[in-house]
């Protein structure tokens, strides 16, 4: 079992910037795939971010490439998201997402391959 917790959400203005972290407690995670998903009120869960955890190679969604950063800390068992230039369009619930870690790059953007999923945080940007 996996337990996956995020931090870190908040209110900001636009422009500004915001860390979220997941802590990840449970099995071993150098086999898992990680993933950062948000949604909005009234629609779907869409993909943000996923890291590999044992390569660290990562892929970002194309609305917030260049904006958005993905990683993570294998001794301290944490994935991260850092936020910057936001704007109001990213205001959301982020949830952490943690699943199989030999997948192509394709089903990483895809919130069915993941297994465990945390409570999620709210992101709140403000015009």
């Amino acid at each position: 079992q996996v337990q996956l917790v995020e931090s870190g959400g908040g209110s900001v203005q636009a422009g500004g910037s915001l860390r979220l972290s997941c802590a990840a407690s449970g099995r071993t995670f150098s086999a898992y795939t990680m993933g950062w998903f948000r949604q909005a009120p009234g629609k779907e869960r869409d993909f943000v971010a996923a890291i590999n955890w044992s390569f660290g190679d990562t892929n970002v969604a194309d609305s917030v490439k260049g904006r958005f950063t993905i990683s993570r800390d294998n001794a301290k068992k944490a994935v991260f998201l850092q936020m910057n230039s936001l704007k109001p369009e990213d205001t959301a619930v982020y949830y952490c997402a943690a699943g199989p870690g030999m997948i192509t790059w394709y089903e990483r953007t895809q919130e069915m391959k993941y297994v465990y999923w945390g409570q999620g945080t709210q992101v709140t940007v403000s015009s």
